[in-house]
């Protein structure tokens, strides 16, 4: 049975004609789903009730299970969803910096997961240490949005009223900007991600501008290719952390299937097609990646894709045994490449005290869950 978060509103309003319904149902329907933000077909009360009986018996209406939220010192949140068949994902709700005067963050990004694990194996990532078991559905994507909307409104309802709601946002919406870089190979689940943004995207959805949503990728370049040929004008952020073969073939066995020479021209496809920046993230390991032998060619290639390069210092992965540079190292890096003609910045991350790493804390729920009672507890796998 399918899951009506998974219909575009063409399908919603195909299905209704098909049930004799009026046409404006349709737009009661999407608000209903997001912009109340409901659970259950009952909760649609101007629906007449035997349409919401007859949504129930063609249609599942299912939300996320939140087993835990984690909160930084810089209201960074970072959520641990259970799926309805019990799987675990994250998602990180990011506030912008703090806007002029000292006022709240007016923007609230939200870091989104598209499978269960991965299969792309990245030698210093959280999220494949226990495996790829399974894409997100279309619904399952679009619902991490959702749930962390309604966690957001009812710690605003619980705020004291001489207090101001956390990081509100600037519209009804709390989440007003999406990176897929979560959990898993973003465009390795492609139809299914395209469909949900697409939800996500749209005015009777989620209404978030397709220019406020960065879509990030290990290097899959037919997908990358695929992507450039979209309507929609996506942002494209190459996970990319290593200049040369030898440093990616080290820590990131996609490269061996798509090295850089084919990842660069299927940057350039994109570029060319789009006219957009693309970003280059770039994780800062500690003796693998942030040599001066990586400068000049990752300023180089940023420059071939008029690119900008986010710098993001390690966060460290229990179980792993790779380190963040120093402080002092990092700026170091990020002079160089500033010197050799790059744009470039580098982001401290936000939630570091936190399991900042992407995967971390449902390795660390899944193994206490694992653990018997009164057991010493197992280590992350490594």
């Amino acid at each position: 049975m399918r899951d009506i978060k998974s219909l575009t509103l063409e399908e919603l309003q195909e299905q209704l004609r098909a049930w004799q319904q009026p046409a404006y149902r349709a737009s009661q329907l999407t608000d209903w789903l997001y912009r109340q933000r409901v659970t259950s077909f009952d909760a649609m009360t101007n629906l007449p009730r035997g349409l919401r009986e007859q949504l129930a018996r063609e249609f599942t209406l299912r939300s996320l299970s939140l087993v835990t939220v984690q909160g930084s010192d810089d209201a960074t949140r970072k959520f641990l969803w259970r799926l309805p068949d019990g799987a675990l994902i994250e998602s990180v709700l990011i506030p912008a910096n703090p806007a002029l005067y000292g006022e709240a963050a007016d923007r609230q990004t939200l870091c989104v997961s598209t499978q269960v694990g991965c299969a792309y194996g990245c030698k210093f990532c959280a999220s494949g240490l226990d495996g790829w078991k399974r894409n997100l559905g279309v619904e399952e994507i679009v619902e991490q949005v959702l749930a962390t909307e309604r966690w957001a409104a009812a710690r605003a309802a619980e705020a004291p009223a001489d207090l101001p709601a956390e990081n509100p946002a600037t519209s009804d919406r709390a989440v007003n900007n999406l990176v897929i870089m979560g959990m898993g190979e973003p465009l390795a689940n492609y139809d299914n991600l395209l469909k949900a943004l697409a939800i996500l995207n749209a005015p009777w959805g989620g209404n978030i501008g397709a220019r406020k949503i960065t879509i990030s990728t290990s290097g899959l370049c037919p997908q990358i290719r695929r992507l450039a040929e979209e309507p929609a004008q996506y942002r494209l952020a190459i996970s990319l952390h290593g200049a040369t073969d030898a440093v990616r073939d080290r820590i990131m066995p996609v490269n061996r299937k798509y090295p850089l020479r084919e990842l660069v021209a299927a940057g350039e496809y994109y570029q060319a097609r789009k006219g957009r920046m693309i970003t280059l993230e770039y994780i800062l390991i500690a003796g693998v990646n942030d040599g001066s032998d990586q400068v000049k060619p990752l300023a180089d290639l940023a420059r071939r894709l008029h690119a900008k390069i986010n710098l993001i210092p390690y966060n460290r992965v229990e179980g792993l045994s790779w380190e963040r540079p120093t402080e002092e190292s990092q700026d170091r890096f990020l002079a160089a490449l500033e010197k050799a003609g790059a744009s470039a910045t580098l982001r401290r991350e936000k939630g570091h005290e936190i399991d900042a790493a992407c995967g971390q804390l449902r390795l660390k729920h899944t193994a206490s869950e694992a653990q018997p009672p009164g057991s010493a507890p197992k280590p992350a796998p490594g």
